[in-house]
């Protein structure tokens, strides 16, 4: 297992469709292991493959619930279903970040509960089903595999504070592509 470097926004990986896994072999098992082992250095609760530049719709997760241990899995191929209607965005409550755009958060409404069907490793039918942080992980690591941030989803001004706070972070003019998160703090990209 090793800790891959993850993708940072404006880097085209993240704006295309992936491609359904068609056979788990041993390098994507390896690519599971190594996506974990990535998510948990970057401290995060979910990782798409295309964010370790792989474009295979595979996503791994380990989401805190409330009154349990974490929702923890992989999900290859996953087909995502939006549950319940978006309540009124809540600037305090909504925020969201990603470990593409390290370092941001903005308020993103998503759907109070969503659902992923899928395969695990063993083709083995998964349904992933939850609410408030589970339902925002899932909607959001199905939304990297689409080739979607979710920054693309802000709007008006959250969208262009959002637009501002990548500039400032100079990504794109310093020619940063990816962040190590072995050796890098998301904060110092």
């Amino acid at each position: 297992m090793a800790v891959r470097p993850i993708t940072v926004i404006g880097h085209r990986a993240l704006h295309a469709p992936t491609k359904k896994v068609k056979e788990v072999t041993e390098d994507v098992r390896t690519l599971v292991a190594d996506m974990f082992e990535t998510m948990e250095a970057a401290d995060g609760v979910g990782l798409a493959a295309n964010q370790v530049g792989v474009r295979l719709r595979v996503f791994v997760y380990d989401c805190p619930v409330p009154d349990g241990p974490n929702a923890r899995g992989v999900v290859v191929n996953p087909v995502l279903e939006r549950l319940g209607t978006p309540a009124p965005l809540d600037l305090e409550e909504d925020g969201e970040g990603c470990l593409s755009v390290p370092g941001e958060w903005f308020p993103l409404a998503r759907h109070p509960r969503a659902r992923v069907t899928g395969t695990d490793l063993d083709g083995h039918e998964v349904v992933v089903e939850g609410e408030g942080l589970l339902a925002r992980c899932l909607q959001h690591e199905t939304d990297h595999l689409d080739g979607y941030l979710y920054v693309d989803r802000l709007t008006g001004p959250l969208k262009t504070e959002a637009r501002e706070a990548v500039k400032d972070r100079g990504w794109v003019a310093d020619g940063i592509v990816k962040w190590d998160p072995s050796t890098t703090d998301a904060d110092e990209v």
